[in-house]
């Protein structure tokens, strides 16, 4: 992002989806301007553009299901980004007319994501960079 008018903020701010009353702590979040926080609550975001999620089985039902669900919500977002941590898989969620989301799979270390909302190029040999996937199988 450097260089960009957009900022990432790897899990240090809490997020308050409005229409839904969720309070949560994604794992990254981009956010693009000036950062609209809570008028009561310092440190609770409300204008992600980019959210990503990293998946576990604990977790990825609800990542995928019902937190996206809440995220949908939110008029700043435009891309929802849910990585798998034992393979080298990411669904990339977009925002396009009218409301609706397109799913992009990407499964291949050789492949790039294209996030317009902050110009950037995301390939997946930096997302999974150092990971040893045959020692992941503990990691779920």
């Amino acid at each position: 992002m450097k260089g960009k008018p957009c900022r990432v903020y790897p899990n240090e701010l809490r997020l308050r989806v409005t229409p839904t009353g969720l309070y949560t702590y994604p794992d990254v979040m981009v956010i693009c301007g000036d950062v609209q926080f809570t008028a009561d609550q310092k440190g609770t975001v409300l204008n992600p553009v980019v959210i990503v999620e990293v998946l576990s089985k604990s977790t990825q039902d609800y990542d995928r299901g019902q937190k996206f669900e809440h995220y949908r919500t939110l008029p700043s977002l435009v891309d929802y980004l849910t990585v798998a941590q034992d393979r080298p898989h990411i669904e990339h969620w977009s925002r396009q007319s009218e409301d609706r989301w397109l799913l992009t799979e990407f499964a291949h270390l050789g492949q790039s994501i294209q996030l317009p909302s902050i110009d950037c190029t995301l390939s997946l040999a930096d997302v999974y960079d150092k990971i040893d996937f045959t020692s992941t199988a503990d990691l779920n």
